[in-house]
């Protein structure tokens, strides 16, 4: 564990530098675009962010070829150097794109070309444990390799989608990754399977890239990642999982030892649901509309929640929690009984419900007071406890004939009315 932690704090401090001079250069030269319709930040900001994360990889990855712990990992140095490579591609398609707004034809042709590029360079699904033989026959060669290529697409867009607002990628990359390393750290242990320490090692020095980048991206922020930054996230993520859940047999890991054989597929999409169910959500809604898919709008999940009344602080937040709920809950199943992590999902899944909708509660309490207020009777909202011990007259009163205690007041009164 702790060459991991090494290699993690080693991408934070190279992320932390790089950021910082990143910010420093973008505000020099004003490398930063106008602000869009569907953007909520005001202020023209640095959207480059994702330069900083990938040096921050790249930085680690190279220190951590020269550790003893990951010869293993190294033996074939070719997997990482394609990994670099891809995310290099996706950062530079990413930042065109923040600069001057690319085609989305253009920017999904270069995810699937890097997609096949990964597949090809053995980052690929080979077998999913499910289905006949482990799955190892559920596919074929063909099929695992169109199914890896729409698995990274998905992945990088899913994550692309969501970033909206400061802090949300990232934090939500640190919450499903640090999930997802503890998943992989376990399986290097019992396993002591190669796949499972790079895995292991890609998200270790991703969750320190991220990690670094966050002190500039968190409310207000002073640095996007931007869309750079969001597809190598993205990218790394699924070469994460991808390497964990479908790039080894499935018959050599010890079901009665590790976990139930539903997690190596439930954890990747647990971790990600929030990414995804925006990403099919948007997709549903764009296709219905009759739009490209990747059409650009301010329809995104953590939009309606800032229409709902949430702040921007507690938007991300509520990102934040259902992310740890799923992710959290899924890893459960590793350490406690079924129905323990299952009343555990279900608890704090209505706990983020309730918080979600609160300000859906609170508008119908202040408009129900406002309804209530409109419909009280002219005479009640007039009422003048001064007049309440008086009768009713139905003639002029003489002033000489008024009580003493009301000619005391009487002047006063006036003066009021007045």
């Amino acid at each position: 564990m702790r060459f991991y932690l090494l290699v993690a704090l080693v991408s934070g401090l190279a992320s932390l530098g790089a950021s910082y001079a990143v910010y420093r250069l973008s505000k020099r030269y004003k490398l930063y675009p106008g602000i869009r319709d569907r953007d909520v930040h005001t202020n023209p900001t640095p959207r480059l962010g994702g330069i900083a994360i990938l040096l921050g990889v790249a930085v680690s990855l190279a220190v951590a070829s020269q550790i003893s712990w990951f010869e293993g990992v190294y033996a074939d140095p070719f997997p990482i150097i394609a990994i670099l490579l891809s995310a290099g591609v996706m950062l530079g398609v990413g930042v065109l794109d923040d600069l001057f707004d690319l085609n989305w034809m253009t920017k999904l042709a270069a995810q699937l070309i890097v997609a096949w590029f990964l597949a090809w360079s053995s980052v690929q699904i080979v077998s999913l444990p499910i289905g006949i033989d482990n799955g190892i026959s559920l596919f074929g060669p063909t099929g695992f390799l169109i199914l890896t290529v729409l698995a990274v697409v998905l992945v990088m867009n899913a994550v692309n989608f969501i970033d909206g607002l400061d802090g949300l990628v990232a934090g939500v990359t640190l919450i499903a990754g640090g999930v997802f390393f503890v998943y992989s750290y376990i399986l290097a242990i019992d396993t002591s399977q190669t796949a499972f320490n790079l895995a292991s090692l890609v998200m270790a020095v991703l969750l320190g890239a991220v990690a670094g980048f966050l002190p500039f991206n968190w409310h207000p922020a002073k640095m996007f990642m931007g869309d750079g930054g969001a597809l190598v996230v993205g990218l790394l993520l699924a070469v994460s999982t991808i390497t964990v859940t479908g790039q080894i047999n499935p018959a050599s890991i010890d079901r009665s030892l590790l976990l139930p054989a539903f997690i190596p597929i439930a954890l990747p999409f647990a971790i990600l649901v929030v990414p995804l169910l925006d990403f099919g959500l948007a997709v549903l809604r764009r296709l219905r509309a009759g739009k490209s898919p990747f059409s650009a709008d301010r329809q995104h999940l953590h939009h309606r929640l800032l229409d709902m009344g949430h702040s921007h602080f507690h938007a991300v937040l509520i990102f934040y929690g259902w992310t740890a709920v799923v992710a959290f809950g899924a890893l459960l199943f590793l350490f406690v009984a079924w129905w323990w992590a299952l009343s555990a999902i279900a608890f704090g899944l209505i706990v983020c419900t309730a918080v979600t909708l609160a300000p859906l509660s609170r508008r119908k309490r202040v408009e129900a007071a406002a309804q209530s207020a409109m419909d009280a009777p002219a005479d009640v909202a007039r009422f003048d406890p001064l007049d309440a011990a008086a009768p009713p007259l139905d003639h002029e009163p003489d002033p000489a004939e008024a009580p003493a205690s009301m000619t005391a007041r009487g002047p006063r009164r006036a003066e009021e009315i007045r």
